[in-house]
């Protein structure tokens, strides 16, 4: 049975404990073992992460120790998964340089805050994360984010903002692909709080691409 740990805190306004549990019932019903924690001190056994399948940070903001930075960059690494959703892993550990370049982006602004827009998903691909989905509308944080080029995008959203104007028709992908080193690394730039999870494709394209980055 794949491992998976899911490591939780920081701004409470994007629900982390309540999301953690989602989500880690989702996978356990995905036959998936999960752990949770919200100490990062998990981080500072190297060899233990080394033996999981996944982690999954969920904890905005915040700050690593050089040690808990090392330990979890070389965990992917070496081969275990990481994957997250919306802030909880894309606005993470904000002064964690080698961690932002693990993730392959980060997040900068929201313009607008919560609003309506649509995510395109890149259908031609076949990518199984994302296949027999269609387009889909959120209400939520469109996040603008500074994203690595080498990642393979497998959704985007065009941006039309009336805070931000001179950044209208702006194509900022939502749902990402990527390897570090060994590891398989997913990234999805939705799921404020619990709610959203209620949109089948969000939790469907979650699941998903938690599952594919523990090589499920």
């Amino acid at each position: 049975m794949k491992k998976a740990l899911i490591i939780y805190g920081g701004w409470d306004g994007h629900e982390p404990e309540q999301t953690s549990a989602l989500l880690a019932g989702h996978l356990q019903q995905r036959g998936m073992e999960v752990a949770r924690t919200d100490k990062l001190e998990v981080l500072a056994d190297a060899a233990k992460l080394k033996e999981l399948d996944l982690i999954i940070p969920h904890w905005t903001m915040g700050q690593l120790t050089g040690e808990q930075e090392t330990n979890l960059v070389a965990a992917i690494e070496s081969g275990v998964g990481l994957g997250g959703v919306h802030g909880g892993m894309g606005d993470a550990f904000r002064g964690n340089t080698a961690y932002q370049f693990m993730v392959g982006g980060q997040f900068v602004a929201h313009p607008d805050n919560h609003k309506d827009y649509t995510v395109n998903l890149f259908a031609q691909s076949g990518d199984p994360v994302i296949a027999g989905l269609d387009d889909f509308k959120v209400h939520s944080e469109q996040y603008y984010m500074h994203v690595d080029p080498g990642n393979q995008v497998l959704a985007t959203t065009i941006f039309h903002s009336q805070s931000a104007p001179w950044v209208n028709g702006t194509v900022m992908p939502v749902v990402w692909k990527r390897r570090h080193g060994r590891g398989r690394v997913f990234y999805q730039s939705i799921g404020h709080n619990t709610k959203e999870f209620g949109i089948p494709e969000v939790l469907e394209i979650t699941l998903r691409g938690l599952l594919w980055a523990a090589r499920q």
